[in-house]
């Protein structure tokens, strides 16, 4: 046994500091342990980490007898550690601590009579380890060891809370940049003047460029001038804001346009931060382009259907042209000559001579029949409304824009359109329908971004184009850039032949609505569907035979009685089914007032009896046994109006 211990205390602590001063980590803790073991005169130091669940002590750094052992672990059932863990105290054994704890055999520690250790404990007074020193002699308590003890405890202490956070902030730095990595979307950092600090790969394969290439550059390199004058405008936004709220959503989509690149579609938003006293702005970009894409998809299909059905609930009046007299064979060679092709057809005849109805058979003979064929009639239209149905409009575009809408052009992309009563377009108007022909492309109302469409045009008219064009109320280049391919339908008075069968063909399909047998058409009244002008062409043929219909009660056609008499002042003769009786000359001479008068009243009382409900299972057309559209037809010419 050695004599009694002879500690310079000031030398001992400079040890500490000098020792320890320049080394973190690791070596700090092999530089404390070797210090605490010279300063105190011992035969063994050790720093360890406490494992709560394995309840074993790890060795961060252990000197014994002046040399370093390494991977040293220690269970501290049974051990002085165990006690000085447990009560979480600093434990002294100045003498016999074999006897004290025989169940304490580790080789390392064999020989060793005396022991000092305290736990070390972290900001929220959780154990993280222990430091402990032993000797092979009798270690007495005396008040300048204990305070040195002391003072290596509170460095190990420091050091190991150090390590704790700097492990956690590396965790979370690690963390954060697979988080970064991860994304899918593309972040980008820049500083106060707008150059690129950070981008992750999310960003780089979007931009087609490496992190380092791009780092230092101002931003506008990436997004392309304009996008960053508009990324700009946001960030200064985000800079007035007050301090607690450092993010900003960039509402709807802008386009960068990177150098060199294609321009896309995108979503951002905006994060504002303070690192190391500098601002920094992070940007977050999604590319929505396939999004937008298959929204606007969505919408053209969604406004497609919508459209069809309309189409559907309307009455066409045929399923195929009928005739075969040697002018209409003209026009069907005509349509045969001209379907296959791409040319702008100007389909010019009276009112009634079916235009629409060529026009759905060019487009169904023509190499676009499984697009749609989209009608438009520029007269039902109002003329502060055209525009928006040609091309569409944005949300917000005028008063009462609530949505965006798709227009008609849109519509029939990749198919047909068809123009009817062309010659009411308004002048205005003609020169971007003049663009849209040349060029394939226009602008929807309240959009600045040019769309392209692939659009077959049909136009039809009744006026006399030439004499518009004349007058200054139609364009000229409009007019030639219609009429590649004129299409002339004859009147029905030049197909005095095809009259029969086509109100043939009528009384087939109406009595079948009607739900009554078709009656055959008697010499004496195909005589006198020959002898009229049919000044209304087919449509005036329908309204007759219809009339004829309704009038008949289930007995033979009569139409010498529903037709206009050839006196000057167009009167009617009708004779209502409850006046057949008795002497075959016996009828009832109404005037057109009075047909008009009878024919308005039942339409009101069927219109009241469904609640002015026009078409559909019940409706008033259906209770009246006509076509929803013929009943319109005849509400608006009997001017008939529901009730406010």
């Amino acid at each position: 046994m050695s004599g009694p211990r002879r500690i310079d205390e000031d030398a001992a602590l400079r040890s500490v500091v000098e020792g320890t001063a320049s080394e973190t980590g690791m070596p700090f803790f092999r530089a404390l342990v070797r210090n605490l073991s010279r300063a105190l005169d011992t035969h063994g130091a050790w720093v360890t980490e406490f494992d709560e669940k394995a309840d074993r002590l790890r060795a961060l750094a252990f000197c014994l007898g002046g040399k370093d052992v390494d991977h040293f672990e220690y269970p501290i059932a049974g051990t002085a550690c165990e006690t000085a863990i447990r009560e979480r105290r600093l434990v002294h054994i100045p003498d016999r601590v074999i006897e004290l704890y025989p169940e304490d055999k580790d080789p390392h520690l064999e020989g060793v009579v005396s022991y000092l250790g305290v736990p070390i404990f972290d900001e929220r007074d959780v154990i993280m380890g222990h430091l402990a020193v032993v000797d092979i002699r009798p270690m007495p308590e005396e008040k300048h060891l204990m305070t040195l003890f002391k003072v290596f405890a509170v460095r190990a202490s420091a050091e190991m809370r150090r390590m704790k956070l700097e492990s956690a902030v590396r965790e979370r730095e690690e963390k954060l940049t697979r988080l970064i990595d991860s994304a899918m979307d593309a972040i980008i950092e820049i500083d106060r003047d707008h150059a690129v600090t950070m981008v992750n790969p999310a960003a780089e394969k979007l931009f087609g460029c490496s992190a380092a290439r791009v780092r230092g550059q101002r931003v506008d390199h990436l997004l392309g001038v304009e996008t960053a004058r508009e990324l700009a405008g946001f960030i200064e936004t985000l800079e007035r804001r007050a301090e607690g709220d450092p993010h900003l959503w960039i509402p709807g989509v802008f386009t960068p346009k990177p150098p060199g690149g294609e321009p896309f579609l995108a979503e951002a938003t905006l994060s504002r931060y303070v690192a190391h006293g500098r601002p920094y702005v992070t940007i977050i970009l999604r590319n929505v382009t396939d999004r937008v894409n298959a929204e606007l998809k969505i919408e053209t299909l969604s406004a497609e259907t919508e459209y069809l059905r309309a189409e559907i609930d309307e009455d066409h009046g045929f399923d195929e042209i009928v005739g075969r007299s040697p002018a209409l064979r003209a026009s069907l060679q005509a349509v045969a000559q001209v379907a296959g092709t791409d040319a702008t057809v100007l389909i010019q005849g009276e009112t009634g001579t079916g235009k629409e109805l060529f026009a759905r058979a060019i487009h169904n003979r023509s190499p676009r029949h499984d697009r749609p064929l989209i009608k438009v009639n520029c007269a039902a239209i109002p003329a502060t409304l055209i525009e928006s149905e040609f091309f569409g409009h944005e949300r917000g575009a005028f008063t009462g824009a609530t949505q965006r809408r798709e227009g008609r052009f849109a519509l029939a992309d990749g198919g047909t359109i068809f123009l009817d009563e062309i010659g009411e377009l308004p002048l205005e108007l003609q020169g971007k329908l003049l663009r849209v022909l040349q060029e394939g492309e226009f602008e929807p109302v309240g959009g600045s971004k040019t769309r392209r469409v692939d659009v077959r045009v049909l136009a039809a008219t009744n006026r006399d184009l030439e004499r518009a064009v004349a007058e200054g109320t139609f364009r000229e280049d409009l007019y030639y850039r219609l009429s590649v391919f004129p299409l002339r339908l004859p009147p029905l008075r030049e197909r005095r032949d095809d009259v029969v069968l086509i109100a043939e063909n009528l009384i087939e399909k109406l009595a079948r609505r009607m739900g009554r047998s078709p009656e055959p058409l008697s010499p004496e009244a195909a005589t006198v569907l020959r002898s009229y002008p049919w000044p209304g062409n087919v449509r005036e043929l329908r309204n007759v035979v219809e009339r004829a219909l309704i009038t008949s009660a289930g007995g033979p056609l009569r139409f010498d009685r529903v037709l206009p008499e050839a006196s000057p002042h167009g009167a009617v003769g009708i004779v209502p089914a409850a006046a057949e009786s008795g002497e075959s000359s016996a009828r009832a001479i109404l005037d057109e007032g009075k047909l008009r008068e009878i024919e308005r009243g039942n339409m009101v009382a069927a219109l009241e009896r469904t609640n002015w409900r026009v078409g559909g299972e019940k409706g008033a057309a259906q209770l009246i046994g006509i076509s929803a559209s013929t009943f319109k037809s005849r509400m608006k010419a009997l001017d008939i109006k529901r009730p406010r």
